[in-house]
């Protein structure tokens, strides 16, 4: 049951509303919205920040996703991870990709240049004081200099927005899979729900 109170709809702030497309049922409004709500001034700019994100970069969509999926099982943000974000899926991730994310450097389906990226997130989510020159030799075979900053800074929000979802505990209104907190959970072991973004 998420820990901070969530703001009824009909008390959002206007412009929030209107940026989240709350009245439309956005993913947005269905899971962290309410509690968002609270802090509108806050919710606004996060949510301008992150569409900046997907707009400025040049990393694949497919990509991105894998990494947000991936960073989601090591933080256990159940509500992360109970997401597929439709532009990921035009740009060619479908389940079996994601189910890949589950042993991604035997995974026959996913590219060097994606593994390299997952590697980097495992190692920045787990373990981020033994990220070493060899970690950004190893993405130089893949990225660009642009490229390696555009993902640690993907790697950065997800990890941190991806800790406080989950230490909010939001929720009761993912699939039924994603609310037994008794168990570890992955994205790869339950479908996920597709929403805009």
């Amino acid at each position: 049951m998420t820990r901070l109170n969530k703001l009824p709809l009909d008390q959002w702030d206007v412009d929030l509303r209107k940026l989240s497309d709350a009245d439309n049922g956005s993913p947005f409004e269905q899971i962290m919205g309410g509690v968002m709500a609270n802090a509108p001034g806050m919710a606004k700019v996060l949510l301008k920040l992150a569409g900046e994100f997907f707009a400025a970069t040049h990393l694949p969509r497919r990509l991105i996703e894998l990494v947000r999926l991936r960073v989601a099982f090591h933080n256990q943000c159940r509500s992360c991870m109970a997401v597929r974000y439709q532009s990921a899926l035009a740009d060619g991730l479908d389940e079996s990709a994601v189910c890949s994310l589950e042993k991604p450097f035997e995974a026959a389906d996913l590219s060097a240049r994606e593994k390299a990226a997952i590697a980097y997130a495992d190692i920045a989510s787990t373990d981020h004081f033994s990220i070493d020159d060899q970690t950004f030799d190893e993405l130089r075979r893949h990225f660009s200099e642009e490229e390696i900053v555009e993902l640690g800074l993907f790697v950065a929000y997800f990890i941190g927005f991806g800790r406080l979802a989950a230490s909010w505990d939001m929720v009761e209104n993912l699939p039924s899979a994603f609310q037994d907190k008794s168990v570890k959970v992955a994205p790869w072991t339950h479908q996920g729900l597709q929403v805009r973004g």
